[in-house]
Formats: C-alpha cells, structure tokens, sequence
C-alpha cells in the first residue's frame, strides 16, 4: 500500500491514473501582477478507466479552489483537499458526476497562491531592464500541482491549450504553438493563445510573461529575451539549426513543430529547461563565443529523450537524463568528431566524482535507481542521472559492438516508446528483443548497475587525445616550486591555445590535487587573466581553486558570482 495515500506507481503524486486518467488540459488564467497570482480556470478532459469509478483523484499544492463544475452541464460537483504533505501539497478528490459516460469533462475555478512554488514573479529591479516585472514557471518536478489542479505524475501524459490575459505591453510564451496574434480585450489586456497538440507530462507545462523581444536565428528557432540579451543570445546560439538537423539524423524527426530560446533572467536555477517549443536558458551561458552552446545540444537532446520517451516517474530520471547526455553527446560527435565526444564524458565524469563526494558514496540517492518513498524528487536531482546514466549507455555501446551498432537501437527505442512513460525495466527488456544473440550484454550486473551506490561499476577506456594537453599544464603547475624563485615557467599561450573546454578540464584537474598555494594562483592570474573570463564554466571552476587554496582576495568575487546569478550548479559547490 503506498504511503500517506501517495499512488503505488509514483511516490510523489496523489494521482490515480489507473482508475481515472486526465488526457487533455485548457487553461484560461488572468496574470495578476498586482497580486502575484494566477486566477481563472481549468478544463481538464478525464477518462475513467473502470465503470464504477466514483472520483478522480488530482494533486493540488497551495492552490484555493473554488468550485468545481461538470463541463457543459454546469453541475456543481463535490471535492475535497486533503492534508498537506511537505513539497508533495494535498491530494484533490472529486466527484464525479453520475452517468454511463465514460470520458468526462470538468471545470476548476481556482487561483494560485503567492508564494506558488511552480512560479517567479520578479519586480521590475529584478529583470536587466528594470522597468517591467516578470514571471516566469518552473515545474520539474513536482511543482506544477502548485500552479494548476492535475496529475503531477510523468506517468500521465496530456495535451494542452491556453488563453492567458495580461498586461498588453507584456509578451507571454508558453510550452506551447503561439495561435493567431494576441488581441486587445476590453479593459485593456492583451488575450495570448496557445496550442499544444503532442502529448506531454505536466512537468513540461511552462509559461513566461515579460518585456521580450526576438530575433529568428534558424528557419524554426526564434531567440527570445530581454532587450539587453537579445543579440548576444542570437549570435550565442546561431547553430541551433545545424544542433537539431544532428539530432534529428541520430533520434528521428522533430515533432514539435518550433524550437525556440528563453533567456531568462539571472536568477533562474538551472542551465536549461527543455520545455517543448520554448527551451528556458540561463544567462550564464552567453560565454559571447559560443563555447557553452552545449547547453542548447542538451536541451534539444530532450526533444526525444524525456519530452517523448519520459520517465514514468523521478525514480527513473536517468531514463531522461542519461539518455538526454548520451544524445548530446552524439551531437557533439557529428558537430566535432568523436573525440570531442570522449573528451567531454571524460569531464563529466569528474563531475559525478564531486557529486558523488557531496552526497556521500554510500548514500542511497547516488543509486541510478534511487528509492523516492518519502523523499522529494528535489532533493534526489544530482549529476547522478545525467553522468552515471550515460556511462551505462557508453558502457552497453560498446558491449553492443560499438555506435555503428547502437546507434540503430538508439532511434529504434525512441520510435517504440514515443508518446509513452517508461522505467528501467521498459528499457532492458526493449535492449535484450533487440540483441536477443549479443552473449557480452547478457552478462551486465545490472543490480550493481541500478542499485549500488557510488561511482559506476565500469569506466570505459574513453579515447583522452584531447585531454593529455590539460594534464600536461596541470603537472607542470603542480611540480613548478613557486618559493625557489627563478623565471615563472608558464606564458598566455598555455592556454590561449587551447578550446574552452580544455581549460575547463586543465582546472577540473587542479581541483582533484591539493591545494594550490596563494603565490602560484597569483601567478596564474597574472599571467592567464582568468579572474576576466566570460565563460561562466571556467570562472566557476577558478573560483573554486582560489577558495580550496585560502586566497582571500578571491572570496569576495566568490560573493560578487553567487549573488549576481541563481544556477543551483554553481552557487551550491562555491557556498559548501
């Protein structure tokens, strides 16, 4: 029996879709700047799976529901909120009307509440302009539950339309096809519409009000942001298009119909959300030489890994996320060789290390398969998922007999799964009918795989041309004797020489060894330059060294980073 009421297929969600399931979602919302809420209503298309089925149960968090009516009828129909349970809000149990009818339309006149943890509403001091406030969602995981009645499981897939009011000097975007041109309503709003017709977990549901402009970068991509953003994230991501014909050439077609850009203000947490249509972007990434666009190879990866294959719930988030790196990667191959796509695994692997040294080697969360029964999903997300999932992938790629081999699986896994929610065992079982005849995959330990913690069982023999260069500098720093004296060894060139990524990997490595003393960072200041770096990714890693070596004029650029921007990725290891 699940906990607390929470459903036996997903231990964060009150959701019974085996007995009544949502299939589609309309919204009709009004944003309220003043108040800091959404107000309006929800139409929510539910399919009863059994006859006798008397009530739909739907997860609600902090949201004030007013009545709940049947469709068309206008039938006032009973409901009940349960108790608040943590991050998981309150189970939402309604009526259902009495009838034979097996498809049910229900109307929920509801708003959200302030302090929504689904949405972000920032005064105008807030945004790069200054002048306008700005809202923006972010629902993986559990959050959209918080900004309308649904059910907040992937398990459950729907498609979605909207109409959203909103002050008329604002643009609104969402996870979704733009309708027609937004329209001036009485009283002087500006009416949006929008349309998505490709099945998606609510996760995925997202919306953006702000003063935004555009400017098209591909011939289905558009940029979108603040003024101030605009054209940096326009040159920043000009090989979109190229990213997601190279993607389409390893998965399949792009079903999505647009793929659009948000940048979003500095303060949003994440380096990217593959929201459909309208990928969310932080700021952090505009390097202004579009050394961090693998962001975007990421996010576009998500196109079929998570948005169409998905997760049938966070206990198997490496279905999205490993799969989502292990195709971004593939991208990086066809972009660059396959060496440049080595060369990142290999740095990605140093990030699970720290990750797995954060959380404990022995903690359970460090599992590909971790055990979410009382535990918030948030609290489970790591690189994790992303990096040991992807060494698994790597890991049966070779067993199979190489990419020549797999990369035929790859496509046709997506095409059997498409549309559905899957977990792990969805997966293997797919893998084996697929190589019935392949004795090397028939011998992977995957209890060890899926269910020990720690670092993965097997590290392949990653191809490390690129990054003998950066172990070479590293070396060199590490033995040069600072207090002897003598001409300093090292010169612009070290580096200037080498891709953004091999500097990335040329620090990663210094963070690995003991701590440099102050007078050699000072050095590589003077002669690198690196306190000026506009690759968020290098500065970060350089602040962390000038930290672990005690050198306190760095601590203050430290403060200057974390509060200038929001991204869980970087505040989070300066701040411990």
């Amino acid at each position: 029996m699940a906990a607390q009421g929470l459903s036996p297929g997903d231990p964060s969600s009150f959701a019974r879709p085996d007995e009544a399931e949502v299939s589609s979602v309309s919204l009709y919302l009004d944003v309220d700047f003043e108040r800091k809420v959404l107000c309006g209503k929800v139409d929510l298309t539910v399919d009863k799976k059994k006859a006798e089925v008397t009530h739909v149960l739907l997860d609600s968090k902090d949201l004030n529901i007013i009545k709940v009516t049947g469709h068309g009828s206008g039938q006032v129909l009973e409901f009940s909120v349960g108790e608040n349970i943590s991050t998981l809000g309150s189970k939402l149990e309604i009526k259902l009307p009495s009838t034979t009818e097996m498809r049910l339309m229900l109307s929920i006149l509801y708003e959200t509440d302030v302090n929504s943890s689904a949405l972000q509403w920032l005064p105008p001091e807030q945004t790069a302009g200054c002048k306008h406030p700005y809202l923006f969602s972010q629902c993986q995981a559990v959050h959209c539950r918080a900004m309308f009645p649904c059910q907040d499981t992937p398990s459950v897939k729907v498609t979605y339309t909207a109409e959203i009011t909103a002050p008329p000097e604002l643009t609104v975007l969402m996870s979704a096809r733009r309708v027609g041109i937004p329209t001036i309503m009485p009283g002087g709003l500006k009416l949006h519409k929008f349309e998505q017709p490709v099945p998606i977990p609510v996760y995925l549901v997202s919306i953006v009000v702000g003063h935004l402009e555009s400017l098209k970068i591909g011939p289905r991509s558009h940029v979108w942001s603040e003024k101030q953003y605009v054209e940096k994230a326009a040159y920043e991501f000009a090989e979109t298009e190229q990213m997601l014909l190279a993607a389409e050439s390893i998965c399949g077609e792009y079903v999505w119909g647009v793929y659009d850009l948000l940048v979003l203000p500095p303060s949003f947490p994440f380096g990217g959300m593959e929201n459909p249509c309208l990928t969310f972007v932080t700021p952090t990434v505009l390097a202004g030489d579009r050394s961090l666009a693998d962001v975007v190879a990421h996010e576009i990866s998500h196109s079929w890994t998570g948005n169409l294959v998905t997760n049938r719930n966070f206990e198997h988030f490496w279905l999205n996320e490993g799969f989502t790196v292990f195709v971004e990667r593939k991208i990086l191959a066809k972009l660059y060789g396959e060496k440049a796509r080595h060369f990142s695994a290999i740095g990605g692997l140093k990030d699970l290390k720290d990750a797995i040294s954060a959380l404990g080697e022995n903690s359970p969360l460090t599992c590909l398969v971790p055990d979410l029964r009382g535990i918030s999903p948030e609290d489970a997300f790591s690189t994790v998922p992303y990096e040991k999932g992807h060494t698994l992938l790597f890991h049966l790629e070779e067993l199979a007999g190489g990419p020549e081999v797999f990369d035929p699986f790859l496509k046709a896994y997506i095409t059997k799964f498409k549309y559905k929610s899957i977990d792990t065992d969805d997966f293997k079982k797919f893998l084996y009918e697929y190589f019935p005849n392949n004795s090397l995959l028939k011998e992977v330990d995957w209890k060890e795989w899926l269910f020990k913690p720690g670092m993965p069982p097997v590290i392949p023999k990653y191809d490390t041309s690129l990054q003998e260069v950066c172990t070479g500098l590293c070396i060199k720093w590490m033995e040069w004797d600072a207090v002897a004296g003598g001409p300093c060894p090292f010169k612009p060139d070290d580096i200037n020489n080498m891709s953004s990524g091999q500097v990335r990997e040329f620090l990663a490595q210094l963070l690995e060894e003991n701590p440099l003393s102050v007078t050699k960072l000072q050095t590589m200041e003077n002669t690198y330059k690196l306190n000026s770096m506009g690759n968020s990714e290098i500065y970060f890693r350089w602040l962390r060294l000038g930290i672990k070596g005690r050198w306190k004029e760095q601590v203050d650029r430290a403060l200057e980073f974390v509060v200038a921007q929001g991204r869980m990725k970087f505040v989070r290891p300066l701040y411990r």
